[in-house]
């Protein structure tokens, strides 16, 4: 079987998949983490800043001013990976204190409300905090303070965390792949092993596939749907070898009645002999004949073969042309042979020349198993459309009726010369097209023989 085909390879690749992504997805949402947390503890630490150069602002009569001494501004600005920059503006846009002109945010904050964003000072990405603060008891208005800090140290924590993170989710990735393939292999050995069981059955032996119950409740269906398989292949091989073997001793007495005729014919120099030799020769041949015809007939009609070409074909033409095929051999026995129906209708979907030879079988059978000098009658009747044939013989008693349906059985109590097959080869024929045979006595004897089309 090909990859392509595998149910384990289908499997994994619809868990791995959606891993994958789900990894993928949760990598881009460490880096967003990464990304907010760094930002969130150094936006902390220039508020602190920019709140600490607040409280150093002095109301005087001319203004506001920051005054702070050498070590403490070298105090602020000191950091050992990025460069600090700061900026303290009046209202008026006069610049109080700083080291560097820090580009101003789009929209002025409101007061105490801090204000943070991106910006470039010589070239160097910054982050930046914007504040207005009041300085206590000033009548010069509000002061605008800036601090801003290059972003290297944010960069290296987002690498620090994305190096703790990605490595643990890889880790996560790989086991739980691995906690999947263990699953899915250890699920999948129950199939496994049904597997090895089919590849080592014996053909010969048609036995169900054993332990149903033991295995996965999801192949437990396909596993009572093949012992169903078996089941039936070994009805049908029964079925076929006992056939063969009836179909053998069938045509064995008629080979062997021909054989000594024949023997007997070359023997005799009486020539009334001689002819009554040849007239035994002959009667095997026909019998003989007539068993192969219907065996090939009910071949033909057996479910298994080719697809039948069905037309709309009129039930009632087709006992009409029956009958009088069948006339002659009536007429040997001194049967009535009759029709009752309308001369045309009513119309059934088969193929026209097995619903010939079913009809036929039918007419052939209740001739043959009727009393000498009884009637047979053929009719055809609509709602449902069905066909009946009826004789006044001896009748099929009712634990007999199913049983003279398989081939070559014959009642115990049968006197006719018939091999076995007729009503066997009317049902064959008659399941091909839906249709079902229903046998039933008369009163005060007889039988009669429905064949119920489906509507």
């Amino acid at each position: 079987m090909s990859a392509d085909h595998s149910l384990r390879r289908r499997l994994l690749v619809r868990l791995w998949l959606p891993l994958a992504s789900v990894f993928l997805a949760g990598a881009l949402l460490s880096f967003e983490v990464a990304v907010h947390f760094g930002n969130v503890v150094h936006d902390r630490w220039l508020l602190d800043s920019a709140m600490t150069l607040a409280t150093q602002l002095r109301s005087t009569p001319t203004g506001s001013t920051i005054d702070l001494p050498r070590s403490a501004v070298e105090m602020f600005e000191w950091d050992r990976v990025d460069r600090i920059y700061e900026e303290v503006q009046s209202s008026g846009g006069r610049t109080l204190f700083g080291n560097g002109e820090i580009p101003a945010p789009a929209d002025a904050p409101a007061i105490n409300q801090p204000r943070y964003y991106d910006g470039m000072i010589g070239g160097n990405a910054v982050r930046v905090v914007a504040i207005v603060a009041a300085p206590r008891g000033s009548a010069s208005g509000a002061v605008t303070i800036r601090v801003a800090e290059t972003m290297k140290k944010r960069q290296a924590l987002i690498r620090e965390i994305m190096w703790l993170l990605v490595p643990l989710q890889a880790t996560i990735l790989f086991v739980a792949g691995a906690i999947i393939w263990l699953a899915v292999h250890s699920s999948l050995s129950g199939v496994d092993e049904i597997a090895v069981r089919l590849r080592r059955y014996d053909p010969e032996s048609l036995v169900p596939v054993r332990d149903v119950d033991g295995a996965p409740s999801e192949i437990r269906p396909l596993v009572v749907a093949i012992n169903g398989l078996i089941r039936r292949l070994a009805e049908a091989r029964g079925l076929q070898r006992r056939f063969v073997a009836n179909a053998a001793h069938q045509l064995r007495t008629p080979l062997a009645a021909l054989q000594v005729q024949t023997e007997r014919a070359l023997r005799e120099t009486n020539p009334e002999h001689h002819a009554d030799a040849l007239a035994h020769v002959l009667a095997a041949v026909t019998r003989m004949r007539r068993v192969t015809q219907q065996m090939l007939v009910l071949t033909r009609s057996d479910a298994t073969a080719n697809t039948l070409a069905m037309t709309d074909v009129d039930l009632a033409d087709v006992a009409r042309e029956e009958l009088e095929r069948w006339a002659d051999a009536a007429v040997d026995r001194n049967i009535d042979l009759g029709y009752e129906g309308a001369e045309s209708g009513p119309t059934a979907r088969g193929e026209p020349g097995l619903l010939h030879e079913l009809i036929g079988n039918l007419v052939d059978n209740a001739i043959r198993y009727g009393d000498e000098g009884g009637e047979v009658t053929v009719s055809v009747h609509a709602n449902p459309t069905r066909i009946s044939v009826q004789d006044n013989g001896p009748g099929i008693a009712s634990t007999e009726r199913t049983r003279v349906l398989d081939p070559f059985y014959r009642p115990p109590t049968s006197t006719g010369n018939g091999s076995g097959l007729g009503l066997t080869i009317a049902r064959e024929i008659a399941a091909r097209h839906g249709a079902r045979i229903e046998i039933a006595g008369r009163a005060p004897r007889g039988t009669r023989i429905d064949v119920v089309f489906p509507a």
